[in-house]
């Protein structure tokens, strides 16, 4: 899922540059055992909340590219995950870009 939205910073102090902000999802595969998810699921219940059927944990990750092709920022992230953000046996990932409009 990509969205688009116009973001600006200063570059270098002189003039604003547009830039793609990346978020990144990346969770365990539905397969692999959660055990935080697990100990959370267990306070939640312990706390009353008893339609909490189960729960997944996960990373949160926002990186800003200074481009404004989504294309190249697409695979740019793309890689990332791939070869740093992720660890493909045991974790998937999906990105959202908000990029600049044209």
């Amino acid at each position: 899922m990509q969205r688009m939205k116009a973001r600006q910073t200063p570059q270098n102090g002189r003039c604003l540059r547009k830039l793609i902000s990346a978020k990144i999802y990346v969770t365990l595969k539905p397969t692999v055992n959660d055990p935080e998810g697990i100990t959370v699921q267990n306070g939640l219940h312990s706390l009353g909340f008893d339609m909490v059927d189960s729960v997944r944990f996960g990373k949160y990750i926002e990186v800003n590219l200074s481009t404004s092709d989504a294309n190249e920022a697409s695979k740019q992230v793309e890689e990332m995950c791939k070869k740093l953000l992720s660890n493909p046996i045991i974790e998937q990932y999906s990105f959202e870009l908000d990029a600049p409009s044209n």
